[in-house]
């Protein structure tokens, strides 16, 4: 199940819970076409991969997580295991997410 997050708190909070799993975040804009096309996929993912933590983050809505995170296009993917961040790329781009989930989980 992908999670949608509310704050930077909340992130927070998220982060600590997955403890060692694998955490993907999806830095995503309603108004973002890539992003859109990109939602089912990750959907999908979530559901296939159910020890791998996978939250959505709004970056209108959760300005600060995306500030924290330095998010300059839509979507962004960041990789993260114990709260320390393995690897991040942009673009809607499945296999590349795929790829990097199959190799840090």
């Amino acid at each position: 199940m992908v999670q949608l997050v509310t704050d930077a708190a909340d992130l927070a909070t998220k982060l600590t819970d997955a403890k060692e799993k694998l955490v993907i975040i999806d830095f995503f804009a309603k108004w973002c076409g890539p992003c859109k096309l990109m939602a089912p996929f990750i959907e999908e993912l979530a559901n296939e991969y159910p020890d791998v933590v996978m939250l959505k983050v709004d970056v209108d809505e959760c300005e600060e997580a995306a500030i924290e995170y330095n998010i300059q296009s839509m979507p962004t993917f960041v990789f993260l295991k114990s709260k320390k961040e393995v690897v991040r790329f942009s673009g809607a781009n499945k296999d590349k997410l795929k790829d990097n989930l199959l190799k840090h989980k």
